[in-house]
């Protein structure tokens, strides 16, 4: 099967556009943490729901059994964690303790979350009213697999660091390297076919 690009997810351009609620706001190195954030917070909550639906519609009372959900490889949000709590309380003041409290809830009931999450959204200098819209722009987007497609995260994850790069200019390879530059390295490193031709590479390794 031919290899995808960031495109074929469809709305990575709209969590861009809900990123970019918060230009002027915050430089691109600060909000690149918040959107960031808000991505695997939107993405273990759509996942969420969707088992949870599928388990409330069996009717067995096990929707909110943890170990149905980490039995699949589903991360676990508890209800004051859950985006529809997040989603209602977004034009609230305290919309950014929101947040954060939802992010400590998800790392409590999951122990490989434990102090991942980003928890800087109370924080004073974050406008809360953007915050609340880009909540609001995140609340229209599903972030669901669909067919054979099984990294939408990263996939997403992937084509906002490439955008918050070209937003940083050359500093911006700081924290992204393009996928093109990763896979020629991994080629390179790991041959399994073809010819390799060794003076080329080595004079490509050569320091400038």
């Amino acid at each position: 099967m031919a290899d995808k690009n960031t495109a074929d997810i469809g709305f990575e351009k709209q969590i861009w556009n809900a990123a970019c609620v918060l230009m002027g706001n915050l430089d691109a190195s600060e909000y690149k943490s918040v959107v960031l954030g808000l991505i695997f917070l939107k993405y273990i909550s759509n996942r969420f729901d969707e088992k949870y639906k599928a388990l409330l519609a069996e009717g067995d009372g096990f929707e909110e059994d943890i170990d149905e959900y980490t039995s699949e490889g589903i991360f676990f949000v508890p209800a004051d964690a859950r985006w529809s709590e997040i989603a209602r309380q977004a034009h609230t003041p305290e919309i950014g303790t929101v947040i954060d409290n939802a992010m400590r809830a998800i790392e409590k009931e999951n122990k490989r979350l434990k102090d991942i999450l980003p928890k800087n959204f109370a924080r004073p200098k974050l406008d809360k009213r953007r915050l609340g819209d880009v909540v609001d722009l995140f609340t229209n987007i599903q972030m669901i697999e669909h067919g054979d497609e099984k990294d939408i995260l990263g996939r997403t994850y992937e084509y906002c660091l490439s955008m918050f790069a070209e937003q940083e200019g050359k500093r911006g390879g700081e924290f992204f390297t393009p996928s093109c530059v990763v896979r020629t390295l991994v080629e390179v490193l790991k041959p399994f076919k073809g010819r390799v031709y060794d003076g080329i590479i080595l004079e490509m390794m050569q320091p400038l």
